[in-house]
């Protein structure tokens, strides 16, 4: 595939092979490669010719910097800056992706199936561990049961009045329905 530029050029085809190979994206900038991709993707979903801002278009600019990032990544696994760009990106299109959702659903559904994105639903609450919040918990939990302990003497007391109380007024009720009137 030739470059955009040279694509149109009417004399492309009498040119020598060499020539062809490198007006081709064979010997293209990344930055030419990453243009073309956006491109495409962005010809997939977009509304009307001149539409360059809607949430779709948006979603597959990120889609294609998401692929550069993924592919980049996997010849330098190590790029911790490329990682987290790819990650800010991911984030960034997850929350247009639930917006586009919310609003629209059927222009979500056909976005995602055109860019070939799958889509899963966050957790509803979802809380990071962290060793604080562990030990703080773990914490709490003893005092609970500490508390509960103490409160047992307590309430088997109560339990036992109550029942004494249940029994006394059944047997009052038995009585009282025993005497002819």
């Amino acid at each position: 595939m030739l470059k955009k530029d040279y694509a149109n050029v009417p004399i492309i085809d009498k040119v020598d092979d060499v020539v062809k190979r490198l007006l081709s994206l064979e010997m293209a900038s990344q930055r030419e490669k990453v243009k073309i991709k956006t491109q495409q993707l962005i010809e997939k979903v977009r509304r009307t010719p001149s539409d360059t801002g809607s949430f779709e278009v948006q979603t597959a600019i990120l889609t294609a910097k998401i692929q550069t990032h993924q592919e980049h990544l996997q010849k330098h696994p190590k790029d911790k800056s490329n990682r987290r760009r790819m990650l800010m990106a991911m984030d960034c299109r997850k929350k247009l992706l639930k917006y586009l959702r919310r609003t629209r659903y059927e222009t979500f559904e056909q976005t995602c199936k055109q860019l070939g994105i799958q889509y899963t639903l966050p957790p509803p609450y979802c809380r990071r561990m962290t060793r604080r919040w562990a030990a703080k918990k773990a914490f709490c939990l003893k005092v609970f049961k500490e508390v509960q302990k103490l409160k047992a003497p307590e309430r088997l007391k109560q339990r036992r009045e109550w029942q004494a109380k249940a029994k006394a007024a059944k047997e009052q009720t038995l009585q009282g329905e025993g005497t002819p009137v």
